[in-house]
């Protein structure tokens, strides 16, 4: 993200409306809305800059953290 230039800033996060990407193989899972588990802790966030939510997406996908957890995705200041 930071060699890609969409990378804004990225600090803790507490939980709201998101879509959640996995990647398992080689397979994107994408589900609507966040993903919420007792088992589940949302550490931090990475604040993006892109086009759309297919963008969004495919950023996400790439993140090492893609393949062991999930990312949740969610508009920020979208009117």
């Amino acid at each position: 993200m930071d060699g890609r230039g969409v990378r804004l800033e990225g600090r803790a996060l507490e939980a709201s409306d998101a879509t959640t990407v996995r990647v398992r193989g080689r397979e994107t899972l994408i589900s609507d809305g966040p993903f919420a588990e007792t088992k589940e802790l949302m550490v931090g966030y990475d604040m993006l800059d892109c086009k759309d939510l297919d963008e969004a997406i495919e950023v996400a996908s790439k993140h090492p953290l893609a393949r062991r957890g999930a990312m949740e995705l969610r508009p920020f200041g979208a009117d």
